[in-house]
Formats: C-alpha cells, sequence, structure tokens
C-alpha cells in the first residue's frame, strides 16, 4: 500500500511539473486590420457642406478630431468637436475591427443624444460604412464613404436611403490631417 502511495505522489509531481512547464497563453495582438485602421490616428480637421435633409439644415460645417490608440492597439478612440448649422457640439466614437465577422465597427456616442453603430468594408483607397437606423415607423440606411487622397488626407460624403429608395447625399466634405 506504501509503495502504490508513493508511486501515484510521484505521478503526481510529474504532471504537475509537466502542467507548469507550460507557455502562459500569449495575450492576443491586434492583426493587420487592426492595423490598418492606423490611418486614421492623429489630430485630424473637417470642413463641408451639408444638405438640407431630415437630420437637420443645409450649411457650412467644420468639426476637429482627436483620434489615438486604445492600450492594446485593438481599437482607435475619437474625440471631436464641430459646428454645424443645428449648433455646437461634440462626440465620442471608437473604431475596430470584428475578426468573427470580418467587418470594421465603428461606435459613435454625441451631446446631440445620438448614438450610431457601423460596419465597414476597405477596398484600397476606399471604406465604406454601412448601417440602419429608424426614423419614426420608416427604416433609413446610410452610408459614409471614405476616399484616401493621400497619407494626411481624405474626402468623404455621407448618404441616406429610404428602405427601398435611392440614395442621397447629405454631407460631403474633406479632412486634412492637422501638422
Amino acid at each position: 500500500m506504501k509503495r502504490a502511495s508513493a508511486v501515484a505522489f510521484v505521478v503526481l509531481l510529474v504532471f504537475a511539473a509537466a502542467i507548469s512547464a507550460q507557455t502562459p497563453p500569449q495575450a492576443p495582438k491586434p492583426g493587420p486590420e487592426h492595423k490598418r485602421l492606423a490611418y486614421f490616428a492623429g489630430d485630424w480637421i473637417s470642413e463641408g457642406d451639408t444638405k438640407p435633409s431630415p437630420f437637420g439644415p443645409g450649411g457650412k460645417f467644420t468639426s476637429k478630431d482627436h483620434t489615438q490608440w486604445q492600450p492594446g492597439g485593438f481599437f482607435l478612440v475619437t474625440h471631436s468637436e464641430w459646428k454645424i448649422p443645428m449648433g455646437d457640439g461634440t462626440g465620442l466614437a471608437v473604431m475596430g475591427y470584428n475578426s468573427a465577422e470580418k467587418v470594421y465597427t465603428y461606435h459613435e456616442f454625441n451631446s446631440m443624444g445620438e448614438a450610431f453603430s457601423s460596419k465597414g468594408t476597405v477596398a484600397g483607397d476606399t471604406w465604406t460604412w454601412t448601417s440602419e437606423s429608424k426614423m419614426g415607423d420608416k427604416v433609413m440606411k446610410t452610408r459614409f464613404t471614405i476616399k484616401e487622397l493621400s497619407p494626411t488626407s481624405y474626402s468623404y460624403k455621407f448618404e441616406t436611403a429610404p428602405q427601398g429608395g435611392e440614395w442621397a447625399t447629405i454631407v460631403e466634405g474633406k479632412s486634412t490631417k492637422a501638422k
């Protein structure tokens, strides 16, 4: 009996040593899709025109964005300030990449009480972000297209379409990276 206990004890020690010798799991690392978001990091100044729409009156607008990596390198966090025909505002947005769905993600919350979520793709130098939301009892589709013009500038267009309807441009503008 003593011998069986001793053998069991030695087997248990060997098993424990083998488990503790295994390498602990590594923390996840950002992939190339996450790193592609680096284009947007930094300070950006935007100018453009809004068209009259269900979102508000038309006119000129300006905005300033400060975008930086959240520790870990998976998400970009943007703090925005803008002047639009309806008044001044601020916003907080988070961009990332959903590896399971293979899409980029964008979530924004602003001082006008709005919350937006979009999914995006990138093909070459063109980003396309889409979402659906309700306006009253109707579904409204949105599309935000960004065209990289250089490492320090891009143009963009925001469009909406009622369910089954044609796309209408609501905002067009250009962003330039601040020096």
